[in-house]
C-alpha cells in the first residue's frame, strides 16, 4: 500500500467537539463574571457619591449628640454615650460621631465612606445565605438584586450625609449578619451582633424574635428558641422602662390606624415611589401579601432550612415597618408619608430581597434566564425612581451648607435657623474638627474671613454683573438670602464685611431660585444665603467672582 493512503486521514471517524466544549464551558463563565460587574455598579456608584460628598456635617442629629458626649475641652463623656438620642440606644453610633471628630477632623465623607462600607458588609452577609445547591448564575444574579436594593439611588441621604448613615446603617447591618449567622446554625454569633445591633439603634430591638423564629424553622434545640426570645423580651422591657417619656421627631401620639397601616406599607414598597404616597402604599401591599403566602408555606411545612434565615429577614423587615408606623407617624415630611423617606428605604430592600429569594427557592423550576431578565429589570427601574428622591435629598441638603460659615463666626441665629447646637462649636474648635481647622474656606478663591477690602473698587449692579437681597441685611448672626448673577453665570461667593471693609462672614451660591425670586431674576441666576458674626455698624454685601467684588447691598 502506498504511503499516501497510510496517511490519508480516517473519514468515517466522529470529529472531535473541542471546540464546542469550550465554548458551553466559557459561556456561563462569561455570564457570571458580567453579572458580578452588574453587581458591583450600584456600590461604585454609591462609594463615588460618598467620596465626593460635603466635607461638612449638616444635619442636627450630629451636633446633638456631640454637644452632648463631648465637654468644652474635647474630651469624650462616656457616661453620656449610654444615654438615648430620639428616645433610642445610640452607643455605637455616638462614638463613631467622636472618632470622626477626634480622629478624622470632623469630616463627614469618613462617616459616608463607612456607611457604604457597613451596606458592603450586609450584602456580603445576605449571599452567605444563599444555598450552595444553586447553580452559580443564580446565586450571583440573587447577589446582584441583593446589591442594587441594598445600594439603591432611594437611599442617597445614607451616603450624602454620614449622620443619616451611621446613624441608621450599623443597626440593620449587625443585624443582617445576626440573620446570616442564626441561618448558618451559628448562635454566638448571632447573639454577639444582635447585642451590637441593639447598641447601635432602636432597629435592632426586634432581632432577638427574628432570631428565635429563625431557631424554630430550621428545627433546632428548645434552648436555642427560647434564649433569644427571653433576652428579647428583657431588651424590650429594660428600653421601655428607661426610655424618655413623649413622642419624638414630631410624631403623632393620636390612634391614627390608617395613617399608621399607610407608614408601614409605604416603608415596604418605597423603592417605587419617590414623593407619592399611594404608589408605595400599593407596591408595599402586594410585597406584603407575596411574603406572606410565601411565609405560609415556610411555616406550614418548615422545610429545609435553606427558608430560614429568608424568612427570618421577611419578618424583620415587617418588624421595622411596624416601628416606623408606631414611632414615627407624622404629615409633617413630604408627600405626607414617612415611610418615604431616603433612609427607610432598607426597609423595602430587604422585604424585597427576601421576596426575590424565597420566590427563586421555592420556584426552581423556572429558567434562570427568566430570573436573570427580571433582576436586572427591576433593579434599573427601582434605581431609575429612585433618582428623583435622591435629587430632593441634594436640593433639601444644599441650604445646610451655611452651617459651617455660621459655626465658624459663632452666628447664633443662623445656627438656630439651621438647627445646628451651637454648644457644640467649643469642643469641635478643642480637637480641630472641621470648620474649625486650617482647610476651612468661604470658597471665594482669595479673600478669607478677616481680610480687608477695598469697597471703593466694588463694582455696582450693571447688565452683566445684579442681584438684590430678598430683605434689608438683619443684624450680624442671622442669615441673609438674596439672588445674584455675573456674566450669566452664578458668584463663586458671597462676601459680608463690615464698615470699614473687613470680612465678618460670607454665604454659599448656587441655590434653586424661591418663588418670590424667580420673577425678578434675569436668567442664569441663583439664589444665595450668607451671614456673619456679631459685629457693630451696617453690613455690606458682595458678590465676589474672578477677583472682582460687585456691590448688592
Amino acid at each position: 500500500m502506498p504511503p499516501s493512503a497510510l496517511d490519508a486521514p480516517d473519514v468515517t471517524a466522529p470529529i472531535p467537539r473541542t471546540t464546542a466544549k469550550v465554548r458551553r464551558t466559557a459561556a456561563p463563565r462569561l455570564g457570571v463574571v458580567a453579572l458580578w460587574i452588574f453587581a458591583a455598579v450600584p456600590v461604585a456608584l454609591a462609594l463615588l457619591a460618598a467620596v465626593r460628598a460635603p466635607r461638612m456635617h449638616v444635619l442636627l442629629d450630629y451636633w446633638h449628640v456631640f454637644a452632648k458626649i463631648t465637654d468644652d475641652n474635647g474630651n469624650l463623656l462616656l457616661g453620656q454615650v449610654f444615654t438615648y438620642h430620639l428616645d433610642q440606644p445610640f452607643v455605637v453610633p455616638s462614638l463613631l460621631f467622636y472618632a470622626d471628630a477626634a480622629w478624622f477632623g470632623g469630616d463627614n465623607r469618613v462617616l459616608t465612606v463607612l456607611t457604604v462600607a457597613l451596606l458592603a458588609v450586609a450584602v456580603f452577609a445576605l449571599r452567605t445565605m444563599l444555598p450552595r445547591t444553586l447553580n452559580p448564575v443564580t446565586r450571583v444574579t440573587l447577589t446582584a438584586a441583593v446589591s442594587w436594593l441594598l445600594f439603591s439611588s432611594h437611599a442617597t441621604e445614607l451616603w450624602l450625609q454620614g449622620t443619616n448613615g451611621v446613624s441608621w446603617v450599623p443597626a440593620v447591618t449587625f443585624c443582617t449578619i445576626a440573620i446570616a449567622c442564626a441561618h448558618r446554625g451559628r448562635p454566638a454569633g448571632a447573639y454577639v451582633a444582635a447585642v451590637l445591633g441593639c447598641l447601635s439603634f432602636g432597629a435592632a430591638l426586634p432581632i432577638w424574635f427574628v432570631l428565635a423564629f429563625i431557631a424554630w424553622l430550621r428545627r433546632d434545640s428548645r434552648v436555642r428558641v427560647v434564649l433569644p426570645a427571653a433576652a428579647g423580651l428583657v431588651v424590650l422591657a429594660a428600653w421601655w422602662l428607661t426610655k424618655p417619656a413623649g413622642t419624638q421627631s414630631g410624631a403623632t401620639d393620636a390612634f391614627d390606624p390608617d395613617g399608621r397601616l399607610s407608614v408601614a406599607a409605604a416603608a415596604i414598597g418605597g423603592l417605587w415611589s419617590v414623593d407619592i404616597a399611594v404608589l408605595a402604599v400599593i407596591a408595599g401591599g402586594l410585597t406584603i401579601a407575596l411574603l406572606a403566602l410565601l411565609l405560609r408555606h415556610a411555616v406550614s411545612h418548615r422545610p429545609a432550612a435553606t427558608d430560614a434565615g429568608w424568612a427570618g429577614l421577611a419578618c424583620y423587615a415587617f418588624a421595622l415597618a411596624a416601628m416606623l408606623a408606631l414611632g414615627r407617624t407624622t404629615t409633617n415630611v413630604p408627600g405626607g408619608n414617612v415611610g418615604l423617606i431616603s433612609r427607610y428605604v432598607l426597609v423595602a430592600a430587604l422585604a424585597t430581597t427576601s421576596l426575590l429569594v424565597l420566590t427563586t427557592l421555592h420556584r426552581p423550576q423556572w429558567p434562570t434566564r427568566y430570573l436573570v431578565v427580571a433582576i436586572a429589570a427591576l433593579s434599573l427601574v427601582t434605581h431609575a425612581v429612585g433618582g428623583g428622591k435622591a435629587d430632593e435629598v441634594r436640593r433639601s441638603y444644599a441650604p445646610l451648607e451655611l452651617a459651617a460659615i455660621a459655626l465658624r463666626v459663632d452666628a447664633p441665629a443662623a445656627l438656630d435657623a439651621l438647627h445646628i447646637q451651637r454648644a457644640a462649636g467649643p469642643a469641635a474648635r478643642a480637637l480641630g474638627a472641621y470648620p474649625f481647622d486650617d482647610s476651612f474656606t468661604l470658597g471665594c478663591h482669595g479673600p478669607e474671613l478677616g481680610s480687608h477690602l477695598d469697597l471703593t473698587t466694588a463694582r455696582p449692579a450693571s447688565a452683566d454683573a445684579t442681584g438684590a437681597l430678598d430683605a434689608p441685611a438683619p443684624a450680624a448672626g442671622g442669615i441673609i438670602t438674596g439672588w445674584a448673577v455675573v456674566n450669566g453665570a452664578r458668584p463663586d461667593c458671597i462676601l459680608i464685611t463690615d464698615q470699614t471693609g473687613t470680612v465678618t462672614g460670607g454665604g454659599i451660591t448656587g441655590l434653586p431660585l424661591t418663588t418670590g425670586q424667580a420673577p425678578k431674576a434675569p436668567p442664569g441666576a441663583t439664589a444665595w444665603a450668607a451671614t456673619a458674626g456679631p459685629t457693630s455698624g451696617p453690613l455690606t454685601v458682595l458678590a465676589f467672582q474672578a477677583g472682582h467684588l460687585h456691590r448688592l447691598s
